[in-house]
């Protein structure tokens, strides 16, 4: 199988609360990257619309930062929700970002992921 992930995701696990129109659930981050999120699927949630947006929260441990972000379900089977991240405050993309900078290990590799992002950002916003 082709690997056609363009950013690096880290293991990280923390609680975090998944809401949408139709409800609410608390849900487990497992990775995520600068793109997106991998949680392990709350026991109550039941598919949705694909085009439903959803907002994400979770805090950084130990201590009361905490990362929200609007995302959109990609992919889920029996286990995981794989959510796309469409739309992140600043102050939580630079915590964002700092965490994953902490975990690829290189900043060559890290600034060659915002730049994709970067392009991929303006690419969108020219469609």
């Amino acid at each position: 199988m082709v690997e056609r992930r363009h950013f690096s995701r880290i293991l990280y696990q923390a609680p975090a609360t998944l809401m949408n129109a139709n409800g609410e659930w608390q849900a487990e981050v497992r990775d995520l990257s600068l793109q997106g999120i991998l949680l392990a699927k709350p026991e109550s949630w039941s598919a949705q619309d694909a085009d439903d947006k959803y907002f994400l929260s979770f805090c950084l441990h130990d201590c009361d930062i905490e990362l929200r972000m609007e995302t959109q379900l990609v992919h889920h089977d029996a286990a995981y929700l794989r959510m796309h991240i469409f739309h992140i405050d600043l102050e939580s993309a630079g915590h964002l970002r700092r965490l994953v900078e902490l975990n690829v290990g290189t900043d060559e590799l890290l600034h060659r992921e915002l730049e994709q992002l970067t392009d991929l950002q303006q690419h969108l916003d020219e469609s």
